[in-house]
């Protein structure tokens, strides 16, 4: 169960946005969804809430294809943020959550659950446009979550807040695994997706050029990277065998390398050569990858 795309394909006139994707997505789960502007994320946003028709392909939540009747139930934050400036924040929210079937009095008791948790208890009666960027943007999720929606969908939801904020939200995301929603998030920061996805999609051009877990995906990329600090020249690096990226820092070097073995000779060659404070062998990054991978098919 869950959400499933099968061979999804979504076509304007000639263009292809999205290309036999297939995807399947377990519930109570964050699954990341990465991929350059126009690779194809937001189309395909688009047609798992209901807003846009495949042009070939189904889409089913829970066994069950996505239309109207299934709107109650979808979260989305979109990346475009989409709140009218003059209303009040409770008669913005109310009027939406109204939309998802909800009472009036339960939205008004989840609201002043949400923005006590946010610490902004005092911004029920403020008009949308008195509030900062951020606390917009805290106002926008809580649209998406007010309903206790079985699939979310985040399109970059810490764009545009403070490190303070997005812990906050973060742990808000967390939460709402826990209590059983599925999770689908879009995000340029790498960092958080490795934080909190266990699986993920990263697309290019409408299609999935990396597909699968955290884990297997690092570990079949293959490379590792390797960070030396050192009180002596380390630019003979650069041209070391099994060495394919190199940065250089006032500290010492940063080195993409193809495997262990090569930290292992590299190691044997600067013992001697002077005083090391730092040799740390790392995984790769999911950025590392990114670039890698989406970088490579660009070309």
């Amino acid at each position: 169960m869950g959400l499933i795309l099968e061979n999804v394909t979504k076509r304007f006139g000639k263009f292809t946005a999205v290309d036999h994707l297939s995807l399947k997505i377990p519930e109570q789960e964050i699954f990341g969804f990465l991929g350059a502007n126009g690779a194809g994320k937001t189309t395909t946003f688009r047609m798992i809430i209901g807003l846009l028709e495949p042009t070939a392909g189904n889409i089913t939540l829970n066994g069950k294809r996505i239309d109207y009747s299934t709107s109650s139930i979808i979260g989305y934050l979109p990346e475009e943020r989409g709140l009218y400036p003059k209303l009040k924040v409770k008669d913005q929210i109310v009027y939406l959550a109204r939309l998802r079937g909800m009472q009036k009095q339960d939205t008004l008791k989840q609201l002043d659950y949400w923005l006590e948790r946010f610490k902004v208890p005092e911004y029920v009666d403020k008009k949308v446009e008195e509030l900062s960027k951020g606390n917009q943007q805290k106002i926008q999720f809580l649209a998406a979550v007010i309903h206790q929606p079985k699939l979310l969908i985040l399109d970059e939801p810490f764009s545009g807040l403070d490190p303070v904020n997005v812990e906050l939200l973060k742990q808000a995301v967390v939460d709402l695994k826990e209590a059983g929603t599925t999770i689908v998030f879009a995000s340029h920061r790498m960092e958080h997706v490795e934080e909190m996805c266990e699986n993920l999609c990263i697309m290019q051009n409408g299609k999935p050029i990396v597909h699968g877990t955290l884990k297997e995906i690092k570990r079949s990329f293959g490379k590792k990277n390797l960070v030396i600090h050192g009180d002596f020249d380390l630019r003979f690096l650069e041209d070391y065998h099994g060495v394919t990226k190199a940065k250089f820092t006032p500290e010492g070097v940063h080195l993409q390398i193809t495997g262990e073995h090569i930290a292992e000779s590299i190691l044997k060659e600067i013992v001697g050569k002077g005083f090391i404070r730092k040799f740390v062998l790392e995984e790769p990054s999911l950025n590392d990858i990114f670039i890698e991978k989406a970088g490579a098919s660009y070309e």
